[in-house]
């Protein structure tokens, strides 16, 4: 079991297990973030935050630290327990020439390239994936397409691995998680179902396509927008004024409120606009 074993700064908490060690690190505006080492051979008094990578996600507390990082290990340990065996590889995939696989079993396994990766599925393998899912050629890109192979094959993939595969299945397509498990997705339960509302909900409302804090007017955010967030060729754009501390992006867009926040017409902070260019 991974316990605590330093503390070096009141914000910088350490765990170690194994060969791995997590550290809760400080980020902006006084939010903490997960990060890992791998394999520090010095003695923990001499760790240093160089030793450690990545953002695995926010923190918002010791005790979620402490979650976070008890699943941690537990991944690590599910993830020995596999048995993927790591293979040098030339082979020619959709992101270029592979620099290393692994095989998670016999025609399942992932591919590294300098600029990307993901699994190859063998014929036999993939047909085996639903069809509301399955990719022509067996290639599934590892920032989302990666979620169908984990739900393929549960039984190849951690607990974490399957946890998130599930999340990224139903935010990236709701509709074949529906169609195949048989439920609905509620508000909130997916990313793409809850983009689909949004726009729908607003598709006569302008929405804010790009902003800048305003050079004319202090205290002021320059806002383009246009009818329901279109962009393109022929898209009718509007520039208006949003006070700095109401102006938040959202999940989706920012939505223009015409009784509160006034078309503008005057000196553009943005450079298409002072040439008199639509942004």
């Amino acid at each position: 079991m991974s316990k605590p074993i330093g503390r070096f700064d009141p914000q910088e908490l350490w765990m170690h297990n194994m060969s791995v060690a997590f550290a809760m690190l400080p980020a902006r505006d006084g939010r903490h973030y997960l990060a890992t080492g791998w394999r520090i051979a010095r003695p923990i008094a001499e760790w240093r935050r160089s030793d450690f990578y990545g953002h695995s996600g926010e923190l918002a507390d010791e005790g979620a630290f402490r979650t976070k990082v008890l699943e941690q290990a537990e991944h690590q340990r599910e993830m020995e327990s596999l048995g993927r065996v790591e293979l040098p590889s030339r082979s020619q995939t959709p992101w270029g020439i592979s620099q290393g696989a692994s095989r998670y079993a016999e025609g399942v396994e992932s591919h590294s390239t300098a600029s990307h990766g993901g699994f190859y599925l063998s014929a036999e393998r993939n047909r085996e994936v639903h069809s509301l899912l399955c990719a022509e050629g067996g290639w599934y890109e590892e920032d989302c397409a990666w979620a169908i192979v984990a739900v393929t094959f549960s039984d190849l993939f951690t607990t974490l691995e399957r946890r998130c595969a599930e999340r990224s299945i139903k935010d990236s397509w709701p509709d074949a998680w529906e169609a195949i498990s048989g439920t609905v997705l509620g508000p909130g339960e997916s990313h793409e179902k809850d983009r689909r509302a949004f726009h729908e909900a607003h598709a006569g409302d302008w929405i804010v396509i790009s902003a800048i804090a305003s050079g004319h007017r202090k205290g002021f955010v320059e806002c383009v927008a246009t009818p329901g967030g279109q962009r393109g060729a022929g898209t009718e754009e509007r520039r208006f004024l949003v006070p700095a501390e109401e102006y938040a992006v959202g999940r989706f867009g920012f939505v223009i409120d015409p009784s509160r926040h006034a078309v503008y017409a005057g000196a553009s902070s943005f450079i298409g606009w002072q040439r008199g260019i639509s942004s």
